[in-house]
Formats: C-alpha cells, structure tokens, sequence
C-alpha cells in the first residue's frame, strides 16, 4: 500500500473488485431477468422495491466505507491493535442496522409499497404489484443480517489490500444466487415453485453464504489485523460513525430520490417505473466496476494520507479518473447503439419499448460527468471529508434531479422527464472539482 508503484497498486487491487462487482451486477439482471418471465407488474414490484434495498446497501456499504478507510489509516500508521478495535466497532454499528431494517420488515413493507403507487394506476394492477412487492421486499429485509455481515468483512478484507480474497466471497454469493434463481421461481429440480419470494429467497441465501466464507477467510488467512482479541470502543464507533453516516446519508439520498422518481412515473404509467427499475439493472454494468475501481482506491488514499504521501494519493486519484472514464464511455456507447436488444432481456412489450428505447439513450449521455465524481466523492471520503460528498448528492438528486424530472414532466411529458438526469449529472462534477481543488489546497498538497 505504500510501496508499491501506484498504477501496479490500483489494478492489482481494482481489477478484482471490478470483476466481482460485475458478478454482482450481473446477479441484480438476472434476478430481474426472470422475475420479467412470471409478468410486467412482478418486474415493477421489484423495481419498487428497489428503494428500500438501495436504503439497506447505504447503510451497509455506508459503515463499511468507514471501517475500510479508518482501518487503512491506521495501519498506515504501523498501529494494527487500533485497526483490530475500528473493525470491531464497525461490527456493532452494522449489527444495529440489520436490527432497523428487521423491524421495517417486519411491520412495514406493504405500507411502502402502497406509497408509491400513484392513484393512475388500475386498481387490479396495483393490487397485483403490492403483493409481489411485499412477497419479495419482506423476506430481504427479514433476512438481511448475510448482507450487513457479507459487506462487514469484505471491507475489513479489503482494508488490508486482499481484494482478491474479498472478491472470491462476493463471487460466491452472487453465482449461488444465479444458480437459485430459476430453481427457486420456477421449481426445478424438485424444488417448490415460489414465485416473486424465490428471487428474494435465492438473494438472500447467496448472501448469507457469502458472509460464512468472508469470516473464516478473515479468520484464516488475514494476519495483520486480529478480531478475536479487539473489543468495540465508543471513540472508534464514533469516528466510523463521522465519516460514515455522511456517506449513507448520501446513498439514502438516491433511495429518496428514486421513491419519489418512482411516483412521478406512476403518473404516466406504471411500465414507466418498470423501465425506470431495469434502468438501475442495466447501469450497474456500468457503474459497478466504477464502483470497483473506487472501492479500490478508498484504502489506498486512506494508506497514503496515514502516511503523509501526498505524490501517491495525487498519482492514484488520475488514475482512477482515466479508468472510470474509460468504462463510462464505453457503456455510453452501447446504450446508445443497442437499447432495444437490452430491454428485450426484460421480456420487455411494446408500451415498455417505446419508453425505454430513448430514456436509456438520454440517460446514458450523462454517465461520464458521474464517473467523474464518483471518484472525487470517494477521495473526500477517504480523506475524512464526507461531508463534502454528502452535498454533492444531496445537490444532485433533490435540489436538481428531483425537481427538474417534475417540471420536466408537466412541459414535456414522460422523455423529457429523462433529461433530468443529464442535468443533474453536469452540476454535480462541477461542484466535485470545486470541491477536490479546496481539498487539495487545505490536505493533499
């Protein structure tokens, strides 16, 4: 992490990342892919629920960011014991948020549901589209523990530099979830036929899974840190807690801005929250081996930042730049050439069709301008700043994106709507490079 050249560094620890991350998007499509073969209104239940689960992520991946950078900083500080106490910290704060989302689970699913249907929609398709959504979310969220624990250890992995190792548990997880997916929707194999709750059963099964292995391999084979000794401490729950909280705060950001998104397109139609859901399918090929590279260059900021090492963080911020470009450009191209095609996969119908067609071309313009400051958010919260990406988002998705879609909408009507994302996407990389130029003054430098 400190000796290394960086660009050796980077893709030795990115390219790992971007290829379980790939798995894992891949396992989101094909968990959509044949939810779409039971009808249309089981693929919109499981885009409206997509909120509450992009809600759990946050706060998951959101402590995990936290945990992944203090622990980098302190052992770039030659101070293990310290790292050892973070992780186990991190532990508690991430036990507490499975405990949230169990009661939400429990007692609120239908309730969510009902909130984003708009009073447009048939009442025998909302009908339809509740009971699959509850069907589906409950069994995430009641369950949801392998996923807190499966992000817990991957980044406790990953803050030691073993993104290899990381990558095999993620890979675990999401190939058992493709494997189970038909079985369990469809009952192959002698398994019972359990619909829209299959996906949810398979989802969460691959994630538990995951969470064994990610702990024995840390048990095993991750040295510099030891868990079994450490003991939770109020300071580190409270330093992880400071760079951690702004970090879901911003990714609960996007949960808010898609419930809501998800009520501007009922208006229309509910095929246009539909396509709006296999959008997010879609754009996490794109956008997960982003987040690949990104997760990669967390701890090595965090490493080199412990270290005083400023030449290594500059070197290793370029070069994240030139790779989340690189893959942003290149996913532009092909949902500008071939959108007709990647719905198909959805089992997607005309209506679907008409509106997917050109809200995956309009959309796609803007995937550059976000690579960009999916980078910059990831250096400022590296370095202790994330606060600085929680603007950003906040500016993005509901003082732009948001209200931009809404009077989009009533002045152009459903493809303007899609603009709004170009919109907002141009004015978050300008407040990002605001943003890392103040930084780079105050701490890089």
């Amino acid at each position: 992490m400190g000796v290394m050249p960086v660009n050796k560094l980077l893709l030795s620890m990115a390219v790992p990342m971007m290829n379980s991350m790939l798995v894992q998007a891949l396992y989101n499509v094909v968990d959509s892919v044949f939810v779409s073969r039971i009808s249309e209104n089981a693929l919109t239940a499981v885009s409206l629920a997509f909120p509450m689960q992009n809600l759990l992520i946050s706060f998951a991946v959101g402590f995990g960011v936290g945990i992944n950078a203090l622990m980098s900083r302190a052992l770039g500080e030659k101070d293990p014991a310290h790292a050892s106490r973070i992780a186990v910290s991190g532990m508690v704060l991430e036990a507490g948020s499975y405990v949230l989302f169990l009661i939400i689970g429990l007692f609120f699913t239908e309730t969510f549901m009902r909130a984003q249907i708009s009073a447009e929609v048939p009442a025998e398709d909302a009908a339809e589209i509740i009971a699959h959504g509850v069907s589906y979310l409950r069994i995430v969220l009641i369950f949801s523990f392998g996923v807190f624990a499966e992000i817990t250890y991957e980044r406790i992995l990953q803050s030691t530099g073993r993104t290899t190792l990381s990558m095999i548990t993620q890979l675990i997880g999401a190939i058992l979830n493709i494997i189970f997916d038909p079985i369990l929707i469809f009952g192959y194999l002698g398994f019972p036929k359990m619909g829209i709750a299959g996906a949810a059963v398979a989802t969460v099964g691959g994630q538990i899974v995951a969470a064994i292995v990610a702990f024995f391999i840390n048990k095993h084979w991750n040295h510099e840190i030891s868990l079994a000794g450490a003991r939770p401490a109020k300071v580190s729950m409270l330093a992880i807690s400071k760079i951690s909280i702004p970090s879901i705060v911003m990714s609960s950001i996007s949960s808010v801005m898609t419930f809501f998104m998800n009520l501007i397109l009922t208006t229309f139609t509910a095929t246009a929250a539909a396509v709006f859901g296999v959008y997010f399918k879609l754009q996490s090929f794109v956008f997960m081996p982003v987040f690949g590279v990104t997760n990669a260059l967390v701890p090595i900021v965090g490493y080199n930042y412990g270290a005083r090492s400023s030449q290594r963080i500059q070197q290793a911020t370029r070069l994240s730049l030139l790779m989340t470009t690189a893959i942003m450009a290149l996913g532009t191209v092909i949902f500008q050439v071939a959108p007709g095609p990647l719905l198909s996969l959805f089992s997607a119908s005309d209506t679907m069709l008409s509106i997917g067609i050109p809200a995956l071309r309009i959309i796609s313009v803007s995937f550059c301008f976000a690579g960009v400051a999916i980078v910059f958010s990831s250096v400022f919260q590296a370095l202790g700043d994330g606060m600085l990406s929680l603007v950003m988002s906040a500016v993005r998705q509901l003082l732009l994106l948001l209200p931009c879609a809404f009077v989009l909408a009533k002045l152009g009507g459903l493809d303007a709507v899609w603009f709004s994302f170009l919109i907002a996407e141009v004015a978050s990389v300008t407040l990002a490079v605001v943003f890392y130029r103040s930084l780079y003054n105050k701490k890089i430098r």
